[in-house]
């Protein structure tokens, strides 16, 4: 069977989604979606395929199965709805929106369109592909294994460098409006996202967010400190900076009654009794950029292989909103952006103080 596959906006990342369909036999890219021309040429020279530039006439031209949305953050609501009414399944990259609201409105549409009358229930997935990451799913199994006791905290670092340019050439990607917040949004968010995966639900956050390199260029924050307190009563601390002078590999260190994992350029699972152990990542595609690691393939094709199962990918839009709490709870909680334009303080948000 071959499954009719459409890209909604023709970006950075949206490369790493194509050479994933690429890689699958059962995909077929039957078009890209865009709203600015000049990306519509580029793909049609790149791609060999139709372009369009609203959602409805590449949904109505080419019935697409698998709608992926590589969007600015702010459009990812509407191009989701759009196809989820169209009885699309959809993979969206992070964040599920960059608003608390519109992530409900997405959950709440992918809820209707499960209990419709169709036979076939579209599902909706998000691109956290960095739990598909080798060192992630060992420290996962380790961590649930109780092998070395239970967890007694974590510790993340994402010291990234981010220069003026990244925001000028793509102006939403520091503002409120486009992106919904800055650092912690736009590449912190997956790093949050493991913290509560590993070590469970958050029931609070503290922490401080600030501009503290790129004043004047960009809105949003570019540093951040924070500290999660688990359900369980454990803490994991995230600290987070764009204004590194290079892109340092994202760090984890989860310390166990008896023992450490490690995650960094390799996973190193060290434990009492017991001789170390080193879990090499894989290499990331010369399609994509080092940072963003090697793990979209493996999440792309573990999508589409549920294609028609009935059964809902792991990962979809309520499973996504849990990071989107966290960062949201950071944003208006003490030390927060509390004066920031078009704040949310969202009082069903259970994170805020």
């Amino acid at each position: 069977m071959s499954i009719r596959s459409l890209i909604v906006g023709y970006g950075s990342v949206s490369a790493v989604h194509v050479e994933a369909l690429r890689r699958m036999d059962e995909a077929r890219l039957v078009g890209v979606c865009d709203v600015d021309p000049e990306r519509r040429r580029a793909a049609e020279r790149d791609l060999g395929v139709p372009t369009a530039g609203r959602i409805e006439d590449a949904l109505a031209d080419w019935a697409p199965d698998v709608v992926h949305v590589t969007t600015p953050h702010d459009q990812h609501e509407p191009v989701i709805l759009a196809a989820l009414a169209a009885g699309c399944e959809v993979l969206t990259e992070k964040p599920l929106s960059s608003t608390l609201e519109g992530a409900r409105r997405i959950i709440a549409a992918a809820r209707n369109a499960a209990e419709g009358p169709s036979a076939r229930v579209p599902r909706v997935g998000v691109c956290f592909q960095n739990r598909y990451n080798r060192s992630a799913q060992v420290m996962k199994q380790t961590i649930d294994s109780g092998e070395f006791g239970a967890v007694t905290g974590a510790v993340a670092t994402v010291a990234w460098h981010r220069p003026p340019e990244y925001y000028t050439e793509k102006p939403w990607r520091g503002t409120w409006a486009g992106s919904g917040g800055g650092l912690l949004i736009n590449q912190a968010i997956h790093t949050i996202d493991l913290l509560q995966w590993m070590l469970g639900p958050v029931a609070s956050v503290r922490g401080r967010v600030g501009t503290d390199a790129l004043q004047g260029v960009i809105e949003v924050e570019d540093t951040a400190a924070l500290t999660l307190t688990h359900e369980s009563g454990v803490r994991s601390v995230l600290m987070a900076t764009n204004a590194a002078p290079t892109n340092l590999p994202v760090t984890m260190d989860v310390v166990m009654e008896r023992g450490h994992l490690r995650s960094g350029v390799e996973l190193v699972v060290s434990g009492e009794g017991v001789p170390d152990r080193v879990i090499k990542e894989r290499l990331p595609s010369d399609r994509a950029k080092s940072y963003w690691g090697a793990s979209h393939t493996e999440l792309i094709r573990d999508f589409y292989s549920g294609f028609s199962s009935g059964e809902k990918f792991w990962i979809d839009p309520r499973e996504a909103l849990a990071s989107l709490q966290i960062l949201k709870a950071a944003y208006d909680g003490p030390g927060g952006f509390s004066d920031r334009p078009g704040r949310e303080c969202d009082r069903e948000n259970p994170y805020i103080p």
